[in-house]
């Protein structure tokens, strides 16, 4: 990311948003090399300190995306009318044949959006085939420092493939096709083991807040061996996991079928489940799986614009609040949520658990959403010092324009940030006291040049993978159909909560 701004800043005049208050109040800032000393009302700051007017200003922390996939940027708009299984097929026509220079583009043009919608920190669940790579995972980490934000990058990896994972579904599709789906084979699950410690050795962006990760991607697209690498890796280097759990009905039913218990409780046998861990999505978790989070101090990252794309179902978000589970806000990728806007992630984070019951008191409130996104998003991260406007914290700002319709009148902050902004309100954002979005342009970034970039990228892998997404054509009415009938059954175990008629599942 890039570096903190040096020496001593006054911000005056701006509202600051503020969860104990129903209207954000004036209040200044004083920040020291990137960090927030001190925070009141008319500030007295050392000589010579810069002084930004914020006046006319609404300022919130930065927004935190607790999921998502860089690997998506050159893919996104691909798909309509696609489950999770489907969208998982489609992965070798639509990430296929990138060079270097590819993974690292990709990344740019999801971080450039975050920037310019007030998202300061991404956890990237980034994928490389056919085995993660030091040139790879640093190329990502590159991208993410060049635009100026602060990440986790955790290779996504897997030892099974899609057609493996699911029991019966490789034999549900035609001999041709069959043979061709049995060439689709990961690599063995100790040289991606050692590729990720390679990176690992070498991680030389700790410094910038660009962290490592460990991600195997579904627990039932891995081995027990490999699940249990993973963990030991993760322990090793003191690094957080983050895994797929319970995203689709298909996952949980496989759980259950594979290994006589749910995922959660799987992962838990294996030691996984701990403070360093993610769940992402987690939709089909009963309230046993929430009691065990929580008793273990995990998170979950909550992704309701692809839970609903992709016909998943509905987290239930305040229920497991009320568990006392953290619970952080996620766009996914741009190749199932479309967009990197977490304006939005909390916008339908709120909607969604409004639909599930007519009983408002199971709603989460605007506070509820507004402190997943910030604060449940840094700690599902790992982060102890982004997330809030207070001294101590990291200086990662973002101005909101009043003078912006959904403003006018300024009644309700919280209210107004979770329902009401869509991101048209940024003008400027700092992260680590520095600005690299203001006046709605990148301070770092050539938007131009990164367009011409995608545009060319995207004509060369459209001819390089034209094979895939033929194969891909004949796989996925198989891949659908098998999928949503396995999803037909019922997953109703007397303690399992999932069909329960107020799951809202």
């Amino acid at each position: 990311m890039a570096k903190a701004e040096p020496g001593w800043q006054i911000i005056r005049g701006g509202r600051l948003a503020d969860a104990s208050l129903r209207r954000a109040a004036f209040a200044d800032i004083l920040i020291q090399d990137g960090i927030i000393r001190e925070v009141g009302e008319n500030l007295a700051a050392p000589e010579g300190a810069r002084e930004v007017d914020a006046r006319g200003f609404l300022l919130h922390p930065g927004l935190i995306n607790a999921h998502t996939h860089g690997h998506g940027g050159l893919g996104r708009g691909q798909g309509d009318r696609w489950s999770l299984e489907t969208l998982l097929a489609a992965a070798p026509w639509v990430g296929g044949n990138r060079a270097l220079s590819d993974k690292r583009l990709s990344v740019l043009l999801c971080a450039a959006e975050m920037v310019a919608k007030g998202c300061t920190t991404a956890y990237d669940l980034c994928s490389e085939m056919p085995l993660p790579s030091v040139e790879g995972l640093d190329a990502v980490a590159d991208a993410y420092a060049t635009v100026g934000m602060r990440a986790v990058v955790a290779p996504m990896v897997a030892d099974r493939s899609l057609y493996e994972a699911i029991p019966g579904l490789l034999d549900a599709l035609p001999d041709d096709l069959r043979r061709q789906a049995e060439k689709i084979r990961l690599r063995p699950w100790q040289e991606t083991l050692a590729a990720m410690e390679a990176a690992l050795r070498g991680w030389r962006w700790n410094a910038q807040d660009i962290r490592f990760a460990v991600a195997p991607t579904i627990p039932h697209h891995c081995t027990r061996e490999f699940l249990c690498g993973c963990r030991d890796l993760a322990r090793k280097y003191e690094v957080g996991v983050q895994t797929h759990v319970a995203e689709s009905k298909v996952q949980a039913l496989v759980g259950l079928q594979s290994y006589g218990m749910t995922l959660t409780r799987y992962m838990d046998s294996l030691g996984l489940v701990g403070p360093q861990f993610t769940v992402a999505h987690g939709i089909w978790l009963d309230d046993d799986d929430l009691r065990l989070l929580a008793d273990r101090g995990a998170s979950i990252a909550h992704n309701p614009a692809s839970n609903m794309k992709l016909g998943n179902g509905m987290f239930r978000l305040k229920r497991a609040l009320d568990l006392r589970v953290n619970v952080g806000l996620g766009t996914d990728g741009v190749t199932s949520g479309d967009n990197s806007n977490m304006y939005e992630a909390m916008r339908l984070a709120a909607f969604v658990s409004h639909v599930q019951t007519p009983d408002t008191r199971a709603w989460a409130t605007a506070e509820q959403v507004y402190e997943a996104g910030t604060l449940g998003s840094a700690r599902a991260a790992g982060f102890t010092d982004i997330g809030a406007i207070a001294p101590g914290m990291k200086a990662d700002l973002v101005f909101l324009d009043l003078v912006t319709p959904h403003w006018m009148p300024h009644n309700a902050t919280l209210n107004q940030i979770v329902h009401a902004e869509d991101a048209t309100a940024v003008r400027h954002v700092m992260i680590g006291g520095r600005f690299v979005y203001r006046d709605r342009r990148h301070t770092l970034l050539d938007m131009a040049k990164l367009a011409a970039e995608a545009e060319a990228a995207r004509d060369r892998l459209d001819a390089a993978n034209a094979d895939q997404k033929a194969l891909f054509e004949l796989l996925e009415p198989v891949v659908s159909s098998f999928c949503s009938g396995l999803a037909a059954r019922p997953y109703h175990l007397s303690r399992y909560m999932c069909d329960a008629p107020d799951s809202g599942v």
